[in-house]
């Protein structure tokens, strides 16, 4: 396909926040986003991890992104993430809220307190401190996008799985109560449940099971990128991957 024959790129121009983006889900939306015009900011702990998909972007033709090399529970750098963006772009088209983190498989009352607080914090109150950090921001895009990965440990009660499942529970409310609030603006807020995939959370929580047989992050990446697209109506809204 020569370049003058190339699809138009949907996100041409757009700005792009993407958490957990240094592998598994967020790394192939990030991956997906970029191909499609975003400029990506990749949010995620691992510098080195980063520089790899920031090089497979740029190698691929996309925008150069910008790396934010941070813990999501380190809120303050959160906050200091929305003011600059702010300060260089003013806006912001797209959050994609893709990190996550298990914590530990055990019966409840096993879980040590310190764990406890550590998961529900790394799902369910980095997610909170994002959209007050960034709410303003999507506010002023002409279509901000947010989409928070969920999954069905959160809907299910599922035993063992503690303070992962109650998280995921509470970002379910967290994202249809922010859904709800911004209903009369051009801000659009979906859940995005991919299902069991290829991952390192995949692998933690099943240790023997064979990861071929689990679909790849990049054939998933999809159904969230489109949820992105200033000309997606849909709002408030649960998405299952599989």
């Amino acid at each position: 396909m020569t370049a003058s024959t190339q699809a138009p790129r949907r996100l041409e121009g757009r700005i792009a926040v993407v958490t957990g983006a240094s592998r598994g889900l967020g790394a192939a939306v990030a991956a997906r986003l970029a191909a499609e015009g975003a400029r990506v900011v990749l949010v995620a702990r691992t510098q080195g991890a980063l520089e790899k998909l920031d090089d497979q972007i740029r190698s691929a033709g996309g925008e150069q992104p910008v790396l934010a090399p941070f813990d999501l529970t380190d809120y303050p750098q959160i906050d200091r993430l929305g003011q600059a963006l702010y300060e260089r772009f003013g806006k912001l088209d797209v959050l994609v809220a893709a990190a996550g983190a298990i914590g530990v498989l055990s019966p409840l009352g096993h879980i040590a307190p310190e764990m406890w607080d550590k998961t529900i914090a790394a799902n369910l109150t980095a997610n909170w401190r994002l959209i007050r950090s960034l709410d303003p921001l999507l506010r002023q895009s002409d279509a901000g996008r947010a989409v928070f990965v969920t999954a069905a440990q959160g809907r299910e009660a599922t035993a063992y799985w503690g303070a992962y499942a109650v998280a995921k529970s509470g970002l379910e409310t967290l994202a249809r109560i922010y859904a709800a609030e911004v209903a009369h603006t051009k801000v659009r807020v979906n859940l995005v449940d991919p299902g069991p995939f290829r991952s390192r959370l995949r692998a933690q929580a099943f240790p023997g099971e064979n990861p071929g047989i689990l679909p790849d992050p990049l054939s998933l990446a999809g159904v969230v990128v489109d949820l992105t697209l200033p000309s997606s109506t849909r709002h408030g809204e649960l998405v299952v991957g599989r």
